[in-house]
């Protein structure tokens, strides 16, 4: 990609309100304002590039499988997480080979979770947390996190993530093609309308109890 991003600026959004009052935000040390999604989405755009039309045909070709009108079998593969961008995309590099390799019996998508659930303390992610630091800098984690999807689709291979909350999706959900609500909150009424409404063929996983039935 060769398009560049420029850093927000205090035109185009207008920085957090203060508290309202003593009962207002008393859990919260600061507040960091986001660009708005088609901000980051008109730096790095997929309409009408072959990004795209590769998310789009594999949606569709997913939702065949799911639907026992395609005969493949679907693999979703690939790292537990992304913290490295520069790694995953020599991964990705080689598992495109895979991919096309195989593409007459499997339907290779690649498993890119740049988040991470916790049921204890620990790293969330590389969007919450993309220099590992605890600093925090959503907003280049959020634009690192486009940006290498894009790479990932010219590279000829489609993403599949876990979604956890109703923000990431409107940065990256054009850029998916495989959902997966998780263990932690596939009993959550809000992900399940999540799931609803997303563009993108959706698997639940079973609850954290282990039971087939959940």
């Amino acid at each position: 990609m060769t398009a560049q991003y420029s850093p927000p600026g205090d035109t185009w959004y207008r920085s957090p309100a203060p508290k309202t009052g003593q009962t207002d935000d008393e859990r919260i040390k600061d507040i960091t304002v986001l660009p708005p999604p088609e901000h980051l989405i008109r730096f790095f755009p997929i309409q009408g590039t072959p990004a795209e039309a590769l998310v789009s045909n594999t949606r569709r070709s997913i939702q065949r499988i799911m639907r026992n009108e395609d005969d493949r079998l679907l693999v979703i593969v690939g790292p537990c997480s992304i913290h490295d961008p520069q790694a995953a995309l020599d991964y990705a590099r080689r598992l495109a080979d895979v991919r096309e390799q195989y593409r007459d019996t499997l339907e290779v998508v690649m498993r890119v979770y740049f988040e991470k659930p916790r049921s204890i303390l620990g790293w969330k992610g590389l969007i919450n947390d993309p220099y590992l630091d605890d600093t925090f800098k959503m907003e280049d984690g959020l634009r690192m996190a486009r940006a290498f999807l894009l790479r990932l689709a010219e590279r000829g291979l489609a993403a599949a993530t876990e979604v956890l909350d109703t923000l990431t999706p409107q940065y990256l959900g054009d850029l998916f093609a495989w959902s997966a609500i998780g263990a932690r909150t596939a009993e959550s009424q809000t992900h399940r309308e999540i799931a609803s409404g997303i563009s993108t063929p959706v698997g639940f996983k079973n609850a954290t109890d282990g039971s087939l039935e959940a």
